[in-house]
């Protein structure tokens, strides 16, 4: 029997409204040095642990975003705190979206593939 990961409604939320305060909180506090973009979230089933995925232009700038990001952790909780009814806070991570890097090439490749 395949175990499927199927996520709750409240679970959808919670990722959803993390995904929203987290991509505020970027836009007001980075440097503007690059453009990081929250793609996703993804939360564990009870809402203990979440990861951040994002990207990051221009790509060089990969691994400062990652620590600025990580070093924004206590902002994000203190954000989530205030902008929900959520009785534990989760623990944040941060993550380089690969997904949506892989499906910007593929899309890219495409594309010139096309021409």
């Amino acid at each position: 029997m395949i175990k499927q990961n199927v996520k709750s409604t409240r679970q959808k939320r919670v990722e959803e409204l993390i995904r929203q305060i987290a991509g505020d909180l970027i836009a007001r506090e980075t440097n503007r040095t690059s453009m990081i973009t929250i793609t996703r979230v993804d939360i564990s089933p009870n809402l203990a642990d979440c990861t951040v995925f994002f990207t990051v232009f221009p790509t060089d700038a990969q691994d400062s975003a990652l620590n600025f990001l990580k070093r924004k952790r206590t902002d994000l909780k203190q954000a989530v705190k205030k902008a929900s009814n959520l009785r534990r806070i989760p623990f944040f991570d941060f993550e380089v979206d690969f997904g949506e890097k892989n499906r910007q090439l593929i899309d890219k490749l495409s594309a010139k593939n096309q021409d």
